[in-house]
């Protein structure tokens, strides 16, 4: 039992020190006062006197005085705590006291007034804001901030957890639980600093470059008398799209458009998904080709000249796609609306001139060349290769093929290459023997890829300031940049058929030798998929040029032979197959014992097509700890559209993608998913 007549309150701190020193002091004085005896008497007892006046002052103080400065401090802290909590109470920031339940234990009146709720209510705060509950609570000391909307005000909540501890510190009523936590809320009003920043969001400056994909094959086949007027209905509809969102908008070429607009009339645009791209389409005065378009769009920067050069990339990166699209570029994000039509092949070989000069110009200022397709390559890579190889020996240059890997499916045609008294031995190189042949004057070739990853020796493009591309695959937002050549065609039918045709155009006295054309042409029968799919005017212009130079059909059927192992997997890959939503094939291709399974994968795709009413098919084939995903589809669905979403690329009727990390359950889920919200927007059909 404690003593009644000991003091409830003890003094600690800097105020016990105080009172400690006036009685050290004391002391000091009566040690000087003893001293001052042993030299005078009359002066010891002077100084006893003051001796004894100074603790007669401080008994006082300290009998005294002292609990009434106790007192005074009691009361003060009393009042304090009560300041405290009616200045929090008042707090006119809304503030709220929670369990680790979500339980509401005390709000102040800012609280009150906002939720609509008295002082006693104690239910959970998430009965009151949805997005505050336990699962979003903070861990112990941290603070996490959530946004909400209550009412037509917009908050910013603020939680941080506390030990309850410190709360229920030398209370009597609670029992302290070292373990318990209480979360503090406050909720800060944001709703003028969001319309702020919404309203120069809203005015932000944006840049729309529209270009004509086909004026001049659509107008020629259009009379005379009615050209001006297909043309001034063009004009309005592009016009009248944009003037819409009160934009300034001015014919920069007879095809060419340039629009400019605020931001919020961009947002519009996007939520209707481009109407224009479909709109335009139904211009038709008698001309038997459909316009479509293509629209670069550029924002996000400081300045306005930054956002011109966003739209240019931007409309670049539509037609190197193929055009009939819009291509949205906001700073670092991109993002694409259309591209849903198989666009039509252009027989026209004046850019094919401009870029074989280009070419020539390029390899004729430099000393040797290194040429590489993409990893794991295939025919049209290989065969591609083979023809960027034959112009660079034909203008003297030193040339070499970057192969670091023969699949099975380029076996045959590669080892046509070895051996040979008229062939170079070192035509093929791997990777580390490319990089120790760049030097200043070295040219690399890039063909059938326009992405730095997948390419043979990715490293090469960052050695090599002279990079020149050779592509037919649609570009991606990951292409390759800085390349001072860049020929990417999403028309053309295969990479060899774009080198076929340069072939023609940079020298009249190359010749092919046979094994040379074969391999050119395997790359185009495979791309083609025999001439069933992608091929134009242009293509068999190709074809007849290599079979002049020697190219055999038989030859090369017989090189493309499936062996037996892999073609029992395409049986079973297209027997197993599931239908989903009626018209979209998925099946899984097994690799086992086959030397190059993706191939197969796409074979069996292919195959998939043959059945009636399959609109795209779909093979994953793991191979290499990663799922590869063949994407195949004939004139109905945009099968690049469903592999960019999940990372990949390629063409309209051909594409594909690679997933890690995942299992073939996965993959299939990730498929059919992709597929029901396409649908659901209407992006598919």
């Amino acid at each position: 039992m404690k003593d009644k007549g000991k003091s409830a309150y003890r003094l600690t701190g800097k105020l016990k020190a105080y009172f400690r020193w006036i009685v050290i002091a004391g002391i000091l004085a009566i040690i000087m006062d003893i001293e001052m005896f042993s030299f005078s008497v009359p002066s010891g007892l002077v100084a006893m006197v003051f001796v004894v006046l100074y603790w007669i002052i401080v008994l006082f103080i300290l009998a005294y005085i002292r609990p009434g400065i106790m007192h005074d401090l009691v009361d003060f802290s009393a009042n304090y705590s009560q300041v405290q909590h009616q200045l929090l109470l008042e707090l006119s920031i809304p503030y709220a006291l929670l369990d680790s339940t979500g339980r509401i234990l005390w709000m102040n009146q800012a609280m009150q007034t906002l939720t609509g709720k008295k002082k006693d209510f104690r239910n959970n705060i998430a009965t009151v804001f949805g997005e505050v509950t336990p699962n979003n609570f903070p861990e112990m000391g941290q603070t996490r901030e959530l946004r909400t909307k209550f009412g037509k005000r917009d908050y910013c909540v603020e939680l941080k957890t506390i030990p309850a501890h410190v709360l229920t510190k030398n209370s009597k009523i609670y029992e302290e639980d070292e373990s318990a936590t209480l979360v503090a809320m406050y909720m800060f009003d944001e709703t003028d600093i969001n319309m702020y920043i919404q309203k120069l969001k809203d005015e932000r400056f944006v840049v729309a470059l529209i270009d004509i994909d086909n004026y001049d094959d659509a107008l020629a086949n259009v009379e005379d008398v009615r050209k001006s007027l297909f043309i001034g209905l063009i004009d309005k509809r592009v016009n009248r799209y944009f003037s819409a969102g009160q934009a300034v908008v001015r014919k920069l070429e007879k095809d060419k458009y340039m629009a400019v607009f605020r931001y919020k009339y961009l947002e519009r645009l996007q939520a209707d998904k481009f109407s224009i791209l479909e709109e335009i389409k139904e211009v038709n005065i008698g001309n038997e080709m459909s316009i479509t378009l293509s629209i670069g769009i550029g924002t996000g920067a400081s300045d306005y000249a930054r956002n011109f050069t966003f739209a240019r990339q931007a409309i670049d990166l539509a037609l190197g796609r193929g055009g009939d699209q819009c291509v949205v570029k906001d700073n670092d994000k991109i993002t694409y609306y259309g591209g849903k039509s198989q666009q039509m092949e252009k027989n026209t070989r004046v850019k094919v001139r401009v870029k074989a000069q280009a070419l020539r110009q390029i390899l004729e200022s430099n000393d040797n060349v290194i040429i590489m397709g993409h990893k794991l390559p295939d025919i049209d890579a290989f065969g591609s290769a083979v023809g960027q190889y034959v112009i660079a020996k034909s203008l003297g240059k030193n040339a070499n093929i970057v192969l670091n890997e023969v699949p099975a499916t380029i076996r045959p045609f590669v080892n046509r290459f070895y051996g040979r008294d008229d062939y170079p031995a070192d035509a093929f190189v791997s990777s580390e023997q490319a990089l120790a042949l760049v030097n200043p004057k070295t040219v690399v070739i890039v063909t059938d890829v326009n992405t730095p990853e997948r390419t043979e020796c990715p490293e090469l493009l960052k050695k090599c300031r002279t990079v020149v591309v050779f592509d037919h695959h649609r570009r991606s937002s990951e292409s390759i940049n800085g390349a001072v050549l860049s020929y990417v065609d999403p028309n053309a039918s295969s990479a060899s058929e774009m080198v076929t045709e340069m072939i023609q155009y940079v020298s009249e006295d190359i010749k092919l030798k046979g094994f040379e054309a074969d391999a050119l042409y395997g790359g185009m029968v495979i791309d083609t998929d025999g001439y069933n799919s992608k091929s134009g005017p242009r293509t068999f212009e190709a074809a007849a040029f290599l079979r002049r130079h020697g190219a055999d059909v038989t030859r090369v059927r017989k090189l493309l032979r499936t062996d037996m192992n892999e073609y029992r997997e395409i049986a079973q890959t297209v027997s197993r197959s599931e239908i989903y939503r009626e018209f979209f094939a998925i099946s899984v291709f097994n690799g086992d014992g086959i030397d190059n399974p993706t191939v197969g994968g796409a074979k069996a795709a292919n195959q998939l097509l043959d059945i009636s009413g399959i609109k795209a098919a779909f093979v994953i084939t793991a191979y290499d700890g990663k799922m590869f995903i063949s994407a195949r589809s004939i004139d109905e669905v945009n099968v690049q559209l469903i592999m960019e979403k999940l990372g990949g690329g390629g063409h309209i009727a051909a594409a594909g993608a690679q997933l890690s990390g995942v299992t073939v359950e996965q993959a299939i889920e990730k498929i059919k998913d992709i597929l029901d919200a396409m649908l659901k927007e209407g992006e598919i059909q």
